[in-house]
């Protein structure tokens, strides 16, 4: 694989982030698991594939109700974190790969369920990944996509605080402009949900980005406007926001 620069950006955030990434608790949040896992509509003899599965935690859930999962991701350092947190629940229905979202290398149809997580946003052609999600389910399948959507009002606002944030986010889709990508492809939508995500803006940025974004949400916080669309909010603890995140799965 020939990675492209942007590529290296993410590898070199991730490797930085894996095991931070790993232990933040809001990233398996019991509520949001579980709306997930309701969208994905497992059974017993599902083989599932988790694109950009990060350090394997929606895999690993999906493990317990499906055959098999596999899980890819572009950061090695990531596919480490997947295979510890396997070792610890003690799963033999995994396996792990490292790989490009868009060029995914598997037969067509070879999995019932396709699903990323909290993975678009880091794409510079999320419609691509999409189309390599729809070439690997089978047909009667489910694909299923999970990723922070703001408002299409706040989309500028958003992408501004999270590329500070994390300089491997390219923009965070609207959620028309999610299900637009899936009718080009093709697709029936089967679910469309959503939830509001708490989480806390410390643990989630890198110390030489905290003066700018302190600077960003506390301009937000004060002029009561909600111009980033994350309900910000500043206390004794720090800042806490809200990431803005839609499920949507659609029948293959």
């Amino acid at each position: 694989m020939n990675a492209t620069a942007h590529d290296r950006r993410i590898v070199d955030q991730f490797t930085r982030w894996a095991k931070p990434f790993a232990d933040l608790p809001l990233h398996a949040e019991a509520e949001a698991m579980e709306r997930t896992l309701a969208a994905c509509a497992l059974t017993a003899d599902a083989d599932v594939l988790d694109v950009a599965c990060g350090p394997g935690i929606l895999a690993c859930a999906m493990a317990g109700q499906a055959r098999h999962v596999t899980g890819i991701d572009l950061t090695p350092a990531m596919i480490q974190q997947a295979e510890a947190r396997q070792a610890r629940e003690g799963r033999s229905n995994l396996e792990w790969h490292v790989g490009d979202a868009t060029a995914l290398p598997f037969a067509d149809g070879a999995f019932d369920r396709v699903t990323t997580r909290y993975s678009f946003h880091h794409m510079p052609d999320p419609a691509a990944a999409l189309a390599e999600m729809v070439r690997v389910c089978r047909p009667g399948g489910l694909i299923v996509v999970i990723d922070a959507t703001p408002a299409p009002d706040k989309q500028a606002a958003y992408d501004m605080m999270e590329t500070l944030r994390d300089p491997s986010h390219t923009s965070a889709l609207t959620l028309d402009q999610l299900r637009a990508i899936g009718r080009e492809a093709g697709l029936r939508e089967a679910v469309i949900d959503d939830y509001r995500l708490a989480a806390r803006l410390a643990p989630l940025a890198d110390a030489q980005d905290m003066a700018a974004l302190n600077a960003l949400f506390d301009g937000d916080i004060a002029g009561g406007q909600d111009r980033i669309g994350v309900g910000a909010w500043r206390d004794a603890d720090g800042i806490g926001f809200h990431f803005p995140v839609s499920i949507v799965a659609w029948d293959r």
